[in-house]
């Protein structure tokens, strides 16, 4: 059987979205797909819903590798869970054909592009943090604004009414934990 899973990052990504499930369902032929709009950093329940979900002789089908992996250290290790249960994996989309883990070469491969896609990564965040100290040199990055920090003074008023921690938060819509810190601040 072919699960296929398709991850985009945000809700924003609706047409990405659209083109994975077209590919898992059209080209790689899926009967059943799990799919979910998360972060690969956060927890993904559709991820791990799939990998309960197969069982051996199936195959595990995703459009990208990125779409599965944070890094190669992750992928090996969704790898290896996925060969103890005796289930392959397919990435449609890699480097200009598919790869197969049911086959010696083409975990081989696997490892191999993991290992670039890492690399190409970490090389991109880099940049990205050199473009951001320049830009702070240069004055024109601030960062997000402080939201709870703003909020400040309403934190200490409705404390100051007998409100708790947590309804304060509710109420101004900023996390527990900010309302604790701006709390903490103030009877420094």
């Amino acid at each position: 059987m072919l699960i296929g899973y398709a991850r985009t990052s945000t809700a924003e990504q609706v047409a990405g979205l659209q083109a994975q499930l077209r590919d898992l369902n059209g080209v790689a032929g899926c009967t059943k797909i799990f799919e979910e709009q998360a972060s690969s950093v956060g927890q993904r329940s559709q991820l791990d819903a799939a990998l309960e979900f197969v069982r051996e002789g199936d195959t595990l089908v995703v459009t990208k590798l990125d779409r599965l992996a944070r890094s190669t250290a992750h992928l090996l290790e969704l790898v290896g869970y996925l060969e103890k249960k005796m289930v392959g994996l397919r990435i449609l989309d890699f480097g200009g054909g598919a790869v197969d883990t049911k086959s010696p070469s083409g975990k081989m491969l696997l490892t191999v592009f993991a290992a670039m896609a890492q690399f190409e990564r970490e090389i991109m965040l880099q940049r990205q943090r050199e473009g951001i100290l320049a830009a702070k040199a240069a004055g024109k990055y601030k960062g997000r604004k402080p939201t709870a920090r703003m909020k400040g003074d309403e934190v200490r008023d409705l404390r100051k009414t007998g409100m708790g921690p947590s309804a304060i938060a509710r109420h101004l819509g900023i996390a527990r934990a900010s309302v604790y810190r701006i709390l903490a601040v103030s009877k420094e």
